[in-house]
Order: C-alpha cells, then sequence, then structure tokens
C-alpha cells in the first residue's frame, strides 16, 4: 500500500485533476484518456483487486457505479451513454492494483473490447 499510486492520490502526494471527492470516494481524470471523458472512480480505502472485496466493502464498492452514473449524467453522457470498466489482475487488463471504476464516454465504443 505505500508504493500504491492512487492511495499516493488520496493523500495528495501526488497531484492529480480532482472531478469529485467525498468520504469514500474519489474520481480523477485519467492521465492517458481513451475517450473524451475518461475518468477513474476509487475508494479511497485501498483494495487491491476485485478478488479482494470482503462483505463489509460491498456498500463502499456499490458506490462507484453510483458515482460514475452521476459524473457521466452530469457532463451530459447518460442518454448518449458511456462505458464503465473495472480490470481484474494482469489479464484482466488491470495495471494499478487498486480496484477502480473507468467512466469513458463521448465517443462509441465497439464489442468486444480490446
Amino acid at each position: 500500500m505505500q508504493d500504491c499510486l492512487f492511495c499516493k492520490i488520496v493523500k495528495r502526494e501526488i497531484p492529480a485533476d480532482i472531478v469529485y471527492e467525498d468520504e469514500q470516494v474519489l474520481a480523477f481524470n485519467d492521465i492517458n484518456p481513451q475517450a473524451p471523458t475518461h475518468v477513474l472512480v476509487i475508494p479511497k480505502q485501498h483494495i487491491a483487486t476485485l478478488n479482494d472485496i470482503e462483505e463489509q466493502d460491498q456498500g463502499l464498492v456499490g458506490r462507484l457505479p453510483l458515482i460514475a452514473a452521476r459524473l457521466a449524467g452530469e457532463r451530459g453522457h447518460a442518454d448518449a451513454g458511456y462505458r464503465v470498466v473495472m480490470n481484474c489482475n494482469d489479464q484482466g487488463g488491470q495495471t494499478v492494483y487498486h480496484i477502480h471504476m473507468h467512466l469513458m464516454a463521448g465517443r462509441r465504443f465497439t464489442w468486444p473490447a480490446g
């Protein structure tokens, strides 16, 4: 956890373009956006992967899509649509081991993903 990039952002040790914050959740613009809107929504509590979520974390983790949907709506993407993604471990595409939800919008997405 001491070397966790997102924990350092939560602690303000590393700057980020923060777009939302409450007691449990932080959201900031991705530094390598894959869409016109690309926001990362993270819990302030360190949870490394989806596999590490425990029963007592369900309320916290449940806030992530709630906040992502709110941010999508505030940016005018709710009706046109948007994508939310959570990656788990290496083959799932996870590069920062602190769970996070990608909110991407502002362009058409294709399927299957990457």
